[in-house]
């Protein structure tokens, strides 16, 4: 039986997971974020599972959790009506009745450098993890303009909020200087200058770039820490791949292995009763890509790059028709390689709310069976 140990409002756990993994990261058509549930409502547990189904919530019922976390959407497409006709609609209807919260960290926890595939590699041994196809798109520029006295408060105040972070750099900006002119009203009250007449400030450009999911709170740091009263700032979308967002990874091992003991040792560590893969290449090696649940559309990137061995669940019949005979495929399991997520979320939401109860769900089990 679970021990409530402390209460927390719905909204301080979502704005602490999606501080953690932005929504912003998730895949256009994913519907990571909160399914369904008041913002305002006292949460006094939540219990962890891959997907949410009756069972799910039947034992957070049993368990006093009424909130759900889980790794799969309970609703991925939208929805026009809500009837006995659509297969979510009895575990819609029950989390109503009983008051239970549903949310999804999806696509936006995958796309994370500390995400599920971060953590089965680090399982598997492999070190000197990265991303193993960095998305576009994640960043912007934020320029500003102050007084040169000003510009290094101005600077602190933006790294502090997490600009300027360029791969393992941190606090990257340009600083430029010029010479900016404004003319107050009688309805202001201008930090340097006067009322009514031209004025022209020695200003420093600054330049910092930034993830897009913090520009709101950048912007309010921004105008909070500047001294004049109203800020000038362009801010402008970039193409540069970001590279801590994206799909996989990428590790190696600490010493070259033998391709098949590779593959016996993921058998074993996934627990996979049946391990599908492509003629093995028969030699060691280091370097190996992996993405859990269905990656297949990484196949390209992965023989791009050089990469010996790919670990992934969700292949086709022509999957494993690569043509290529110095890369080698192995089906690693939908379920077999995503109901990890448990114990890592687990593990990041005991850290984040010590004082609160988490549970993992123990009635789930993988849909998919083996005669």
């Amino acid at each position: 039986m679970l021990v409530r140990l402390t209460e927390m409002k719905l909204h301080e756990i979502v704005a602490t997971m999606e501080s953690w993994a932005p929504l912003s990261y998730q895949d256009e058509w994913d519907n990571s974020g909160l399914i369904i549930g008041d913002p305002n409502t006292e949460v006094t547990g939540i219990l962890i599972s891959l997907d949410t189904t009756a069972e799910v919530l039947q034992e957070a019922i049993s368990n006093k959790c009424n909130l759900v976390v889980s790794h799969h959407p309970l609703i991925f497409h939208g929805l026009k009506k809500l009837t006995p006709a659509i297969h979510e609609y009895p575990v819609i209807q029950f989390a109503f009745q009983n008051n239970i919260g549903i949310y999804a960290l999806h696509t936006n926890l995958d796309n994370k450098l500390e995400s599920l595939n971060h953590f089965l590699g680090k399982k598997l041994g492999l070190e000197k993890i990265s991303i193993l196809k960095a998305k576009a798109g994640y960043l912007k520029k934020l320029v500003t303009f102050c007084p040169i006295s000003q510009t290094s408060n101005v600077r602190e105040a933006l790294f502090e909020a997490g600009a300027g972070q360029i791969g393992e750099y941190d606090c990257c900006s340009y600083t430029g200087s010029g010479q900016g002119s404004f003319r107050a009203s009688d309805k202001t009250n201008p930090f340097v200058g006067e009322k009514n007449i031209v004025h022209f400030e020695d200003e420093n450009r600054i330049e910092v770039i930034f993830p897009i999911h913090i520009e709101k709170k950048l912007i309010h740091v921004l105008q909070k820490s500047h001294p004049y009263e109203e800020v000038a700032y362009d801010i402008y979308p970039l193409s540069n791949s970001f590279s801590t967002v994206g799909a996989g990874i990428v590790g190696t091992f600490p010493e070259p292995k033998r391709d098949t003991d590779i593959l016996r040792l993921v058998k074993e560590l996934f627990s996979i009763k049946v391990l599908r893969h492509t003629v093995p290449l028969n030699r060691k090696i280091s370097k190996i890509a992996l993405c859990s649940g269905s990656g297949a559309f990484l196949i390209p990137e992965v023989i791009r790059q050089g990469i010996d061995l790919f670990l992934t669940g969700d292949l086709k019949y022509h999957d494993f028709q690569t043509g290529r005979e110095d890369l080698l495929l192995a089906d690693i399991g939908h379920y077999e390689s995503e109901h990890f997520v448990k114990e890592m979320l687990h593990a990041v939401l005991i850290e984040k709310f010590p004082k609160f109860a988490v549970l993992i769900s123990e009635r789930e089990i993988n849909p998919i069976n083996y005669l």
